[in-house]
Parts: structure tokens; sequence; C-alpha cells
């Protein structure tokens, strides 16, 4: 996306992410076949709970989803970060 602070394959407390947009909190997941599963759709739900409490959004998109409509998904994408103003300060990123 354009003009946007994300980071791929980010490390967020030990939890990898696919994306993350810092600015807007917003983390971007594209799951598998595999996260068909009932275990798997379990550990995504405590997954997502626990981000949640750490105060992100989580979407969620299946990898065929974007493979078939990435204009859809970028849609969603956008009007979601469209809606969700930055935060204001933004937080540091140097640790300070």
């Amino acid at each position: 996306m354009k003009d946007s602070n994300s980071n791929a394959g980010s490390l967020l407390a030990s939890t990898l992410v696919d994306f993350i947009f810092l600015e807007k909190e917003i983390i971007i997941e594209l799951d598998s076949g595999q996260h068909a599963q009932l275990s798997e759709k379990q550990k995504d739900r405590e997954r997502d709970i626990w981000l949640e409490a750490e105060g992100y959004t989580v979407l969620r998109f299946w990898d065929n989803e974007v493979l078939m409509n990435i204009r859809g998904v970028l849609e969603v994408i956008r009007t979601y970060c469209q809606d969700h103003p930055p935060l204001s300060p933004l937080p540091s990123r140097e640790g300070k």
C-alpha cells in the first residue's frame, strides 16, 4: 500500500505476523488451508485475542482470496485504514 508504514514478516513479542501497519495498529494475516483445521482455528483465535488485547486489529484473508481477488482484499484493507485514524501521537519506534 502506498505511503504506509508496514513491515512484512514482523516479530511482535515473539509472535510472527505476516504484515503489521504500526501507524494504524493493524495486523494482516494470510492463511493457508491448514488454518481451516479445527486445532489451527483455535490457535488462531487465541492468538487474535492476545493481539487484540495488545491493541491491534487482526484482519485475516485466505491465501487463495489474495491470489484470486487481490483488488477486493486491498479494498477491505484500504477501507479499514480510512475508517481508523492514525494514533495520536504516534508511538516512538526508537524505544524512548
